[in-house]
């Protein structure tokens, strides 16, 4: 596609030179955009990725290209953006791509499935693994050209009411998850509602839902579900690494100049890394005062998880057998999952292991005198 060559060729490096020379002031076109985001302002983290786009498609463009960030329910609702960027109400949108499963599952791919890739992994997916052209070939039919813009790491797994010691205590459970996991936890007994970011806290507070996950400590603490539910679950199984696009609607997308679209494919690089830098920067502290607060971490059962895993793969099996688009992003996924998952055994997760068990060695021996 016309953005990877324009990277492989340039890198940031060039697209933010190339932003910066005298070419855009000497007549490039003066053009705004509106952008619709599916999360609220007060989640600065997630809401803030939109805008580090925005302030560097401006920056690099001289501000002849300007991006005006809208939060949820200021143009639309949060979870109408994709239909908000598709029909032309607006000319991007700020998302996570599997809320909208409803229209198709394959839509899970572009944020992420249950047991499925990390976020690093997700990005060598996406820009080395044939990801962007297969995501952006089936989003084809909705008029929408996608960018990442953002990731939130691996997730925790909610909050909950009720401690879950076993795969019996799933059942009759109405909670908030999003993206394909509600499919996942249904075979299991679970109540699946799909409710946006800010209206979770009433309906767990007013109990018409006994569990919810959201991100993690950030935004949860923020969002006060310790106030509502006691029990705190990890890891969230059915986001290891969650991306964030920018939904741009292809008509729209192909009336701008070449230029531009560097601009736009730089600010969204720039989200991308933002995002994920200040959560891993904002979740420890969080996390300390969620528990400080009498909040109780749990990991879930291993039984549990085995039996979630299971169902997960039927389902993929299921899907991919009636729905084409799933299973050629499936497959693409799936196999590149499993060579990351042997480099990643190697090194990644041998020295993340040594280092957290160090770590705790080093802070509980005796100072010395």
């Amino acid at each position: 596609m016309e953005r990877r060559s324009f990277i492989k060729h340039t890198g940031l490096a060039g697209i933010l030179a190339a932003g910066s020379a005298p070419a855009f002031a000497q007549g490039s076109p003066s053009i705004k955009w509106r952008c619709a985001s599916s999360f609220p302002k007060s989640l600065d983290t997630i809401y803030g990725a939109a805008e580090v786009m925005a302030k560097t498609v401006s920056d690099v463009t001289g501000g002849r290209f300007q991006i005006q960030v809208f939060a949820a329910g200021e143009i639309v609702p949060g979870l109408q953006v994709a239909d908000a960027v598709q029909n032309g109400t607006v000319e991007c949108g700020h998302t996570a791509p599997y809320y909208y499963v409803g229209k198709d599952p394959t839509f899970a791919f572009g944020t992420a499935i249950p047991f499925g890739l990390n976020p690093r992994q997700y990005d060598a997916w996406w820009f080395y693994g044939g990801g962007d052209q297969l995501f952006n070939d089936f989003l084809k039919s909705y008029s929408i050209t996608s960018m990442l813009c953002g990731n939130t790491g691996a997730q925790m797994g909610g909050w909950y009411r009720k401690e879950i010691k076993s795969v019996a205590d799933l059942k009759g459970l109405k909670m908030r998850i999003g993206g394909f996991a509600g499919q996942v936890l249904t075979k299991l007994g679970v109540v699946p509602q799909q409710i946006a970011g800010g209206d979770i806290y009433p309906s767990l507070e007013k109990g018409t839902i006994d569990a919810a996950e959201w991100v993690g400590p950030y935004d949860d603490e923020k969002l006060g579900f310790n106030k509502v539910a006691k029990f705190y679950y990890y890891p969230g199984w059915w986001e290891g690494g969650p991306a964030l696009h920018i939904f741009s609607n292809t008509p729209k997308y192909n009336e701008l100049p070449a230029d531009y679209k560097a601009a736009l494919l730089a600010g969204c690089h720039a989200g991308n890394t933002h995002m994920m830098a200040k959560y891993d920067a904002q979740n420890p502290g969080a996390l300390r005062k969620l528990a400080a607060a009498g909040t109780q971490l749990r990991p879930f059962p291993r039984a549990v998880m085995d039996a979630c895993y299971k169902a997960a793969l039927d389902l993929y099996a299921e899907t991919s057998a009636k729905n084409a688009n799933f299973k050629k992003i499936y497959d693409s996924m799936l196999a590149f999952q499993r060579e990351q998952l042997l480099w990643f055994r190697v090194t990644e997760n041998t020295y993340d292991n040594y280092m957290a068990t160090a770590g705790q060695q080093q802070r509980a021996a005796p100072a010395k005198k």
